[in-house]
This record gives structure tokens, sequence and C-alpha cells, in this order.
């Protein structure tokens, strides 16, 4: 197999992820809400293997007549952010004119994060809330929290977006990357396993998707306010 080749089927790799998104959005428009979630951590993986693999097999040199970073752009913000913000506004858990004014927010924010040129900061993290929706919303299904607290949490994670916070990549950010890979692993886990029992999980569980979230969301600004010591 050539090099060529395998740089094309990288791309194709990535470019699956636009039908998990629409599998996922189908089960959606039907409010099967753990079928959405279990395609959208599909694409979640897929997401999260395409990007080393396309830096092994130097896609840039081999196939450069796909734009990769446009590619995955396109289908991030389908599983990340379109889908997700569809999925809290029918959902039943934001109330009356909240879900409207989240769905609006979600949607025209992340759209405008994902075209900023200073998105990545110099050590592979993301500058702001990266638009990780999927990731807010499945949480929101597995702990059910008053619609104030989802309402609340989706104006200030929205204005997170455009303030120099450090956000890391869990397989690129070098700083941790032994404990975040492994949390990240985790996380992602628990959510398919959530998804799949339909949210009905025990108070253990919910803790310990808690934790790992948490530490997701607060480790990048943490980094900030221990940085590390030059020599």
């Amino acid at each position: 197999m050539t090099q060529r080749i395998k740089a094309l089927l990288v791309h194709f790799l990535t470019a699956t992820g636009a039908v998990f998104a629409m599998l996922a959005m189908l089960a959606a428009v039907d409010e099967k809400w753990s079928l959405m979630f279990l395609w959208l951590m599909v694409a979640f993986v897929v997401d999260g293997i395409d990007g080393p693999l396309a830096r092994h097999y130097h896609v840039k040199k081999h196939a450069p007549e796909y734009d990769g970073v446009l590619l995955d752009l396109i289908i991030d913000y389908l599983t990340y952010v379109f889908i997700p913000a569809f999925a809290l506004f029918k959902s039943g858990l934001l109330n009356g004119w909240t879900g409207w004014v989240c769905l609006i927010v979600i949607t025209f924010t992340s759209v405008i994060y994902f075209a900023d040129t200073r998105m990545k900061t110099k050590d592979n993290s993301f500058s702001g809330f990266p638009g990780c929706w999927n990731m807010f919303v499945l949480v929101m299904f597995a702990t059910t929290p008053h619609w104030l607290v989802i309402f609340g949490l989706v104006v200030v994670i929205a204005i997170s977006m455009f303030l120099p916070l450090k956000f890391i990549h869990p397989m690129r950010t070098e700083r941790w990357r032994m404990i975040s890979l492994p949390v990240t692993i985790l996380w992602t886990g628990l959510s398919g396993y959530a998804a799949w029992h339909n949210f009905n999980i025990s108070h253990a569980t919910i803790i310990l998707f808690a934790i790992t979230s948490i530490y997701i969301a607060f480790a990048g600004i943490a980094q900030q306010i221990f940085p590390e010591k030059t020599a």
C-alpha cells in the first residue's frame, strides 16, 4: 500500500464522522437520545484517532488536495455543536424561552469560535472553550440539573470561548498528558456506558463522571495558574 493510499484512507476515516453525524441526527429527530449519544461517541472516538494518524502518514504531503483541517472542522461543528444543541433544545431539560436562547447562543458563538485562527495555543491546547458542547450536553443528560443551572452554565461557557483561558487537548497537550489521556479515555467509557443504559446510572458513576468532566474542563486553567518552571 502506497503512502498516498494510506493518506487518503486517513481522510476517508475522518469523513466517516459525517455519516455518524447523520445517524446521530436521525436518532435525535426521533428523540432517541441514548442512540444519538452513542453515535456521537463513535464520532468522538474517530476524531480522537484521525489526527495522530494524519500526522503519522503525513497527509498534507501525500494527499494535499484534501484539506484535513477543514474536513475536521465541518464534522466537528455537526457533532460537537449542532446536534448537541438540538438535543438540549428538544430534551425538555430547559424551560420555555431558555431553550431558544441556549440554541441561538451555542450555535452562533461556536461558529464564530471555529473560524477564529487564534483558537490554538503554542502548546497545542485551545484558547477559550473549544466548543465541545457534545460533552457538556451529555453531562447534562446524565446529571439532569435544574434548568436554571443549565442555562447559567451555557451562558458562562459561551463567554469563556472568547476569554484567554486554556483548555487542554488530551492527546496534543504534552503537559500532564500521562494523566489527561487516561482521564479522557475513562470519561469516554463512562459516557458510552451512561448512554447505553439510557442514563440510568448509579450515584457512584455520576460522581466519577463529574470528577473526570471537571478535570478535563479545568486542567488547562490549572496549568495557567501553575505554569511550568523554566530552567
